[in-house]
């Protein structure tokens, strides 16, 4: 059964809220608990399709993961050496963070693997995986359009590499990282543009050594690393769609409580603030390993921009979302550097660019890029092509569009933000939701 958003021109937003746990951190906390010695209380996992996908599989590798009532999750850690085999595919759905971290996990273990995706997942590319895998002495096979399945053989010992990044991807990088854990020796990684680093400052937290100097990584492979509760911050990824509902709206004033602050997360903000958005950040403290705040935004007037190139990389998951501020801004927005978004869910570039184009706002699309000219977004009916943030971008359109916008296949929001339709509703977004 499908389903489909409907949003009506909204006025205000107001509220105090929270948004769910940061979904990186989530695959990541269920990862590295899972490898860890001890038992550890995870709080505020989200539960989202992803993250559950990743629970699910490690389940299957032997691990003990207790839901108590206060929906808090206890993971009884098997060591770095303790988890085992199993004959069933491991199945990561939706989910490219599942299926490429833990494509470097297991090919670092004893026994052979099978990663299995869902339809959207089994188009997107893995060679980018593979490749510095296989340069580790990973036994591992693609399909012949070089994606999943992605088929892990046993092997006896992962090799270190001294690898440079080819793409600024957090997801190829945690992959090396966690087949790092299990090398000969240490490791060494060198990005272009530094990523996320929720992987190292979790694997440092729970007592690894990861040491990172002008955008080098470098990892000390681990004999044991030693479990500690986990904290999970509220997903900015997910704040964002409600900032900027609020920036787009007259009148309107939110404060987001409890925000994951990641300074390599933070690039949706600052391009936000130089459209001239009015947010302000909060009690900033430390959350375990990461930095919290609280977000505190009001309506603005908008103004198009050329986005920085050094943005790029720290905004990427939040690229849907701020070209509905573009929509929404005046003159010109241009965005380059971004062909990672064709390597998403959906391309997003295209998508996007069509679903603009049915909202009579004009763009042009390049292959790394697109270029927004602001004006009035009209009522269309947009296909989200089973993108999560494509269809909750929309969802957000819909608030200062002329006439109503219905979103299409809008079931893939529960993959990264299940509440998502009643935060809308709680903050005063005229949006129904209708199974077809």
């Amino acid at each position: 059964m499908s389903e489909q958003y409907t949003v009506h021109p909204s006025y205000k937003i107001s509220g105090t809220i929270n948004v769910q746990g940061d979904k990186s951190i989530s695959h990541r906390s269920l990862i590295l608990l899972s490898i860890s010695e001890g038992t550890a209380k995870i709080t505020g996992l989200l539960e989202s399709e992803d993250c559950l996908a990743t629970l699910k599989i490690f389940r299957m590798l032997g691990v003990k993961i207790e839901k108590d009532s206060n929906n808090s999750y206890t993971v009884y850690g098997k060591g770095i050496h303790g988890l085992t085999g199993t004959n069933n595919n491991l199945d990561c759905g939706n989910s490219g963070t599942t299926m490429r971290l833990l494509a470097g996990l297991m090919s670092a273990q004893k026994f052979p693997s099978n990663l299995v995706g869902d339809n959207s997942l089994n188009k997107r590319p893995m060679e980018r995986i593979s490749k510095p895998l296989t340069m580790m002495g990973a036994n591992i096979s693609l399909s012949e359009n070089k994606t999943a399945p992605i088929k892990i053989n046993s092997i006896e010992k992962i090799k270190s590499i001294d690898y440079k990044m080819p793409i600024d991807s957090a997801q190829i990088k945690s992959s090396i990282i966690l087949a790092s854990l299990y090398a000969d020796r240490k490791t060494k990684i060198t990005e272009n543009i530094p990523t996320r680093d929720h992987t190292e400052n979790m694997i440092n937290f729970l007592n690894g050594n990861i040491t990172t100097s002008n955008n080098e990584i470098i990892i000390d492979p681990m004999s044991k690393l030693i479990s500690k509760d986990i904290d999970i911050p509220g997903d900015i990824s997910s704040a964002m769609f409600i900032i900027v509902a609020c920036l787009i709206s007259k009148k309107s004033e939110i404060l987001i409580e409890n925000v994951g602050l990641n300074d390599l997360r933070t690039g949706g903000i600052e391009i936000l603030k130089l459209m001239g958005a009015e947010i302000t950040v909060l009690n900033i403290k430390k959350y375990g390993p990461e930095k919290v705040g609280d977000i505190k935004v009001k309506s603005s007037n908008l103004k198009g921009i050329e986005i920085p190139k050094k943005y790029v990389a720290s905004a990427i998951d939040e690229f849907p979302i701020i070209f509905i501020a573009a929509a929404n801004a005046s003159g010109k927005t241009l965005l380059k550097n971004a062909e990672e978004l064709r390597y998403k869910e959906s391309d997003r570039l295209e998508s996007m660019s069509k679903g603009l184009t049915s909202c009579k706002i004009n763009n042009n699309l390049f292959n790394d890029g697109i270029e927004i000219v602001g004006g009035e977004i009209a009522g269309a009916v947009v296909d989200s092509f089973g993108d999560h943030r494509v269809a909750m971008s929309f969802a957000i359109a819909g608030i200062s569009a002329k006439n109503p916008i219905t979103i299409l296949n809008t079931e893939s929001v529960s993959t990264s933000f299940p509440d998502f339709y009643s935060l809308a509703k709680l903050i005063g977004i005229n949006i129904a939701r209708e199974n077809i």
